[in-house]
């Protein structure tokens, strides 16, 4: 495979498909992909870097079984466990990350979904962040109704995460609770509400490399435009706790995987960044446009200034679209 003439072809309109032969995506040299990688996100992404920041609404106690998880009621994992926020301290996260150069806020509830009773506390927390801040507002609430979506879309919000995590074929060996028909479902729903889908999920759960390339296509097929990549790191009480951890090798191969199969979409550098030596600076330099930052769920990623200082250092443009 000449990688240069398809990177030109991309450029020029195609795009891959599960009809390819992407095996080479296996076989070429790891620069020579990070480098035509990045020459895509220059061209479909630019040199802005969207940036978002998550609140643990609730955390802990989550009925699924979710292998990866701290937060599953089923893990022996020691997790931070609470019931749902005060409105004030997630109002005052968000307005303190706007005040940092944050471009999207987002509240993550464990669960398959919220209740009515915390459905209708985070309706009103965001409808008094979209009132009085700028920042963009995004939601991570499991399996929602066409209704929930739409309320949450007249509330102010602009996104909703809702992770595939695996390939359709491997998703069943880390969760039985739900399906991942499930999860297709659930983001049409979202999609149908006029909201854009961040949509990725958790490489190095034991998953081979046609795992992923069949990640990237379905998430290519569904129009996703903005694609979290999480590195496991094994927290000690869950069944994934001895998995050896993945390579930085292999976390830059599936991100220029993911942005060669999705060429216009945000690849988000999420969870796991303590598995790379820069804290991410080689991701970026390899087709990741976008990133989780802030202080996350389970696992530690970079601060806020942190993250801006290197993306600063590299050329990119941090400065907030609000």
């Amino acid at each position: 495979m000449d990688i240069s003439k398809l990177a030109d072809e991309i450029l020029a309109g195609r795009r891959l498909n599960r009809s390819d032969d992407l095996s080479f995506l296996l076989t070429t040299d790891l620069d020579d992909l990070k480098t035509y990688a990045d020459k895509l996100r220059k061209k479909f992404c630019g040199n802005k870097v969207d940036l978002c920041t998550i609140i643990s609404g609730r955390e802990g106690n989550c009925g699924e079984n979710c292998k990866f998880c701290a937060q599953s009621a089923r893990s022996n994992a020691k997790c931070d466990r609470h019931d749902f926020l005060d409105s004030d301290t997630i109002y005052n996260m968000a307005k303190s990350n706007q005040a940092e150069g944050v471009d999207r806020f987002g509240i993550v509830d464990s669960g398959y979904g919220p209740g009515k009773a915390d459905f209708e506390k985070i309706i009103a927390v965001l409808e008094r962040m979209h009132k009085d801040l700028k920042i963009e507002l995004c939601c991570s609430l499991g399996f929602m109704s066409s209704e929930q979506f739409h309320r949450l879309h007249m509330a102010g919000v602009t996104a909703i995460h809702n992770n595939i995590e695996t390939s359709r074929r491997f998703f069943p060996h880390i969760c039985t609770t739900h399906t991942f028909d499930d999860k297709i479902e659930n983001i049409k729903r979202a999609q149908a509400e006029g909201l854009t889908v961040c949509s990725g999920g958790i490489i190095g759960m034991g998953e081979n490399w046609d795992d992923r390339i069949d990640m990237a296509l379905t998430l290519s097929e569904l129009g996703i435009k903005s694609i979290p990549i999480n590195s496991l790191m094994p927290i000690k009480g869950t069944p994934l706790e001895n998995l050896k951890r993945i390579s930085e090798d292999d976390i830059l191969r599936t991100i220029t995987i993911f942005r060669f199969i999705n060429p216009e979409a945000d690849i988000r550098l999420a969870g796991g960044r303590a598995l790379m030596a820069d804290k991410g600076r080689s991701a970026f330099e390899s087709g990741a446009s976008a990133s989780i930052t802030g202080n996350m769920l389970t696992t530690s990623g970079s601060t806020i200034a942190e993250d801006r200082k290197m993306l600063s250092g590299l050329g990119r443009d941090i400065v907030p679209v609000i």
